[in-house]
Parts: C-alpha cells; structure tokens; sequence
C-alpha cells in the first residue's frame, strides 16, 4: 500500500514526459507539411495487413512512409516494405507500446525532409498504447471479426483516444456469425458518433472509402495549416 502513490507519481512523470515530446513531434509535423495517422489493435486483427494495402495505395500520390512497433521481431517491417514506402523498425523489448521519444528518436537521421504522410503501427495491444499520444493527426482503433461484437465495451478507453474505427476481415463475418450491427452499437455506446469504416483487405471491401476519407482529413489539415499562416502573414503586416 504504501509503494502505490510513488507508482501513481512516476507514471505522471512519465505521461507528462511523454505529452511534452508529442507536443514538440505534433510542431514538427505540422511545420514539415506532414500528416500522421497510427494504428492500434490488439494481436491478429490484420493491422498489419491494412497497413500493408494501405502503403501502396498512399504512395501512388503521397510521399509516405511508416514506423512500425513490435516487443521482439522485424517480421511486420519486412511484411511492409513489399510496399516499396521507406519502412523502420522500432522494437521495444518488454514495453508494451510506443512512446512519443521513440518516435522522435526513429525518426531522426531517417524522415526524409519531402515526407507528406507517415504511418505508426503501435504494437499489438489495447491497454497501455491508449494513454501515450505519438504527436499524430489521427489515430485508428482496429478490431476483426474474429475477436468478437463485444471488444469496444472490454476496453474503451482504446476507443475514446482514437479517431476511427476499422472493422477487419469482414469477408469472415458470415463464417464467425459476426453481428456487424451489435459491434457498430458496441462502438457508439462506448464513442458516440464515432466514425465506422468495415473492411475486408482480402476482398478490397471498404478500402475506397477508407482512402477517400484518409484524403479529406489530410485535405483539412492542410487547409487548417495554411488559414493559420495566412492568418500569422496577416498580423505580421
């Protein structure tokens, strides 16, 4: 009992720690012209395999790359690269998610300077990845059909610091019985409103509407960008 408010006290340092460097990445970003979007699942939800899609499609008209977590092995970089976008390793050891200085430190010597769009894929975990913000613009929470209608209500605070959720592997839904409708209301009991995109990699299945919505966000952050500095120009003058 008595060691409980030193844990609570570090792990304020820690997450204070953690929003500064974010902070400094989200400025860094924004002042490169480049768009973040990561990535967390729990293991086995095809995280990788979205990635995988999403990368070659992306490349065809931005400058993108990704940074992808895991505790042990390079298997899901590797996977990656048949995309042909710049891929980097940051493996963990025992921690359980990225952290904002990993992200910075991958990054240094390594981004290059016309990047318009990187991607983060935590590692595979619904826990600890939800209270560690990677100075990103948009964070996607994904679950497969496989894993059951219920997830969001096990753990939502997951899907209360994401963005988006993708549903995957939707071309097993029939074979697992998966109530499509019961996890779309899972989702908004936990995140009212919350936007829901099913996808099936396999198939192609919701891929479009997944791009065109990953374009209108990057569309809105450019455009946000440029009124501030217009603005910024403005003031100055």
């Amino acid at each position: 009992m008595k060691m409980r408010p030193r844990l609570v006290e570090v792990r304020q340092r820690v997450l204070k720690q953690n929003d500064l460097i974010a902070r400094e990445l989200r400025q860094r970003f924004l002042d490169s012209g480049i768009y973040v979007v990561s990535l967390v699942s729990s293991p086995g939800s095809g995280k990788t395999a979205f990635l995988e899609r999403t990368l070659s499609l992306a490349r065809q008209k931005y400058r993108t790359a990704a940074l992808v977590g895991d505790l042990a092995t390079d298997n899901d970089a590797v996977r990656l690269a048949r995309s042909q976008a710049p891929v980097k390793q940051i493996t963990t050891g025992t921690v359980c998610h990225l952290e904002a200085e990993m992200i910075r430190n991958a990054l240094d010597g390594w981004m290059d300077p016309q990047l318009e769009l990187l991607f983060i894929e935590n590692v595979g975990n619904l826990v600890c990845p939800s209270s560690y913000d990677l100075g990103e613009n948009l964070r996607l929470v994904l679950m497969s059909v496989t894993e059951g209608e219920d997830k969001p209500l096990k753990y939502p605070t997951i899907y209360n610091t994401a963005d988006v959720a993708i549903i995957t592997k939707t071309d097993l839904a029939v074979a697992v019985e998966f109530d499509a409708a019961m996890a779309h209301t899972n989702i908004h009991a936990v995140r009212p409103g919350m936007e829901i995109l099913d996808i099936s990699v396999k198939s192609g299945q919701g891929m479009e509407n997944w791009m065109r919505l990953l374009e209108s966000h990057i569309t809105e952050a450019r455009a946000a960008h440029a009124g501030k500095e217009t603005q910024s120009t403005g003031a100055v003058e």
